[in-house]
């Protein structure tokens, strides 16, 4: 009888250690599950988020001082993807290899004039630029007055001293294949987040 009693006894011992083991096996098995499909969920956010900014929002790491004071080296922008761009904004466009960011100041068919103190008038006004804190003639082999040919952008650096923009025929007027989008958006340093507007 005592056999007994020991050979019963063993057999519901494994059968609670199998339970056990099944038990662990199964819990296992469920958190691989889900660590899987938060990785699976991850990749899927990433791919998601480069797409988005790669197509409608770029983002951009400003280089440079010809947009000084209103951008700094370093300085983190978003763009919106578009090819309208009105005066008063910050453009971002491709020459060369390069990605350069300039101040959109006449668009197709304006007139654009600037004298030697630097004052720029489009159409025969003198324009409001608050953001240039000193104005300069800059790098320029324009005839003045300039006319901004059809489908073209006229654009200047907001450091109008150091800033090579339309004004020379190196870079002259942007096209909209050009264009990358308008600045909408500085997301770094921290401190000075701030989105664009036009003049």
């Amino acid at each position: 009888m005592a056999k007994k009693r020991g050979k019963i006894l063993s057999v519901n011992l494994s059968v609670e250690s199998l339970q056990k083991e099944l038990n662990r096996v199964e819990k296992k098995i469920l958190f691989c599950k889900k660590i899987r499909n938060t990785i699976f969920s991850l990749i899927v956010i990433a791919a998601i988020t480069v797409i988005i900014s790669v197509m409608l929002f770029p983002v951009l790491r400003v280089f440079g001082t010809s947009m000084k004071p209103t951008l700094c080296e370093g300085d983190l922008l978003i763009s919106l993807k578009t090819e309208k761009i009105r005066t008063g904004e910050l453009v971002a466009f491709y020459y060369g290899n390069k990605v350069l960011i300039k101040r959109c100041i006449a668009t197709a068919g304006d007139t654009v004039s600037i004298d030697e103190s630097g004052a720029v008038t489009v159409n025969g006004e003198e324009i409001n630029e608050p953001y240039v804190s000193e104005k300069a003639f800059g790098e320029c082999d324009l005839e003045m007055p300039y006319y901004v040919p059809e489908n073209r952008y006229f654009v200047m650096g907001d450091q109008r001293k150091d800033s090579i923009d339309s004004r020379s025929t190196k870079i002259g007027c942007v096209a909209p294949e050009q264009i990358i989008g308008k600045v909408v958006l500085r997301i770094w340093p921290i401190n000075k987040i701030c989105f664009f507007n036009g003049l």
